[in-house]
């Protein structure tokens, strides 16, 4: 949601419009757990690089769907303007019909059925029932009578369906069961992608507030927000240091701890900010968080399993 009363932005052209669409900051959120997920199961079992690929793409695939489900509702509720501040805005200042950006956000979830067939195959027809439930929170979140983006359950939400339930996925498809670490490994990854949807839900904290949402942020203040925000960043580290000393863990998942510069940018990139367009570089820093942690702890999975 991007509601705010901000200098227009300058609409995109071309492949930019529909690249724009898709909200490539979050993408982050689709394929980090996929990616550590394989990693985890590597220390079990060979890859199977066709489950992968087909996991990896049908993630990234319903994030993209989920988004444009985002920006169909967010411009249907009158959330959107053509003064949106934010990745979104297709439909408002690029010109893109509503209907179009519906349809695609439903062929984009039909590809993904079609490869969660595949992986069905080559696994367990229980994830069928998993993949289903996931694309009805990525609709729910913005869609139906009673939107999941418009309380304070966001955040849980996508932490819970985009971390830990596709870094789970991603893997048994390779093992074909579950282990307590690889449930535990996952928590940080999931708090992080948390975190990308509090940023931004920082960002539109005075536009949601004046629309009735009554996110998370909302409910904390922007100050205690933050703070919030700043918590998450500090129990992700901590999660993955306890890990470590008690050696549920290789000490060389302690490499997350590289990406904790960008952990700070992000923080402090929103204190004393009250302008949507001031906390941009915020939100993208906290994205930039979950992407690194993400693949430095693969970094260190693969590396524990090789030394």
């Amino acid at each position: 949601m991007e509601m705010h009363t901000t200098p227009a932005i300058q609409p995109e052209k071309g492949w930019r419009v529909w690249w724009r669409l898709t909200r490539p900051h979050t993408l982050t959120a689709g394929f980090v757990p996929v990616l550590i997920g394989t990693a985890l199961a590597y220390q079990y079992t060979s890859i199977h690089f066709g489950l992968f690929f087909a996991m990896l793409l049908a993630s990234l695939l319903i994030q993209t769907a989920t988004n444009m489900f985002n920006e169909y509702f967010d411009y249907v509720r009158g959330l959107d303007t053509e003064h949106s501040v934010g990745i979104g805005g297709a439909i408002v200042r690029n010109g893109i019909k509503p209907k179009t950006v519906l349809s695609l956000a439903f062929a984009l979830c039909g590809i993904s059925v079609l490869l969660g067939v595949y992986i069905c195959m080559q696994s367990s027809w229980w994830i069928a029932a998993i993949g289903t439930l996931g694309m009805i929170a990525g609709y729910l979140y913005t869609g139906g009578p009673k939107p999941i983006a418009y309380t304070p359950f966001g955040e849980l939400t996508s932490g819970l369906f985009m971390g830990l339930i596709i870094i789970l996925i991603s893997f048994y498809i390779q093992t074909e069961f579950i282990t307590t670490t690889s449930v535990l490994i996952s928590i940080p990854i999931s708090i992080l992608i948390g975190s990308i949807l509090l940023a931004n839900n920082i960002r539109d904290l005075d536009g949601d507030k004046e629309n009735g949402r009554k996110t998370l942020a909302i409910l904390l203040g922007r100050e205690n927000a933050i703070r919030f925000l700043q918590g998450m960043f500090i129990v992700s580290y901590a999660w993955v240091t306890a890990l470590v000393l008690f050696q549920i863990a290789s000490p060389w998942l302690l490499i997350v701890f590289l990406s904790v510069p960008k952990a700070v940018k992000a923080v402090k990139g929103f204190i004393g900010k009250t302008k949507p367009i001031q906390m941009m570089p915020a939100m993208k820093a906290t994205a930039q968080t979950n992407t690194i942690f993400g693949f430095l702890l693969s970094i260190g999975l693969f590396i524990s399993y090789f030394l």
